[in-house]
């Protein structure tokens, strides 16, 4: 136990930072266990595709979006959905919508402004385009 008392009195900044740093993970993992918004791992998604019609929404910018995006994935950006111009989405209020983007991060953001406005069943892509393609699922690329 002194040797902790020790380091932490010799080194108050790297403390500082390890303690900052484990905050932010507590609160990261409580706000996403408490969250309305549910994370769907790539074989979730493929499920609820095939058997409820979800409709997948990639937030992504026009570029990444060509460059390969999952199957019959709709191009929406994150500003176009907090903006309310959503091309059309609004008749799938009552399917489930799973919202992708490059990493798991700002589609949290797009999918609680999808929520705001009245869609009921919306979540996220588990790690975002990244896991889709680490599992080595199809993408499709945008003829140019």
């Amino acid at each position: 136990m002194q040797q902790y008392i020790d380091f932490i009195s010799n080194h108050p900044i790297l403390t500082a930072v390890w303690l900052v740093l484990f905050i932010m993970l507590i609160s990261s993992v409580i706000k996403s266990r408490f969250s309305v918004v549910k994370q769907v791992s790539p074989t979730e998604l493929t499920m609820q595709v095939n058997r409820s019609n979800a409709v997948v929404l990639d937030i992504r910018n026009e570029a990444d979006f060509a460059k390969g995006h999952i199957t019959s994935a709709r191009h929406l950006p994150l500003a176009d959905i907090e903006k309310q111009q959503l091309s059309g989405l609004e008749k799938h209020k009552a399917e489930p919508i799973i919202v992708v983007c490059q990493a798991g991060m700002s589609a949290q953001k797009a999918a609680t402004s999808l929520l705001k406005q009245g869609f009921t069943t919306v979540s996220v892509l588990q790690g975002g385009m990244g896991s889709w393609t680490g599992a080595s699922l199809p993408v499709v690329k945008s003829k140019r």
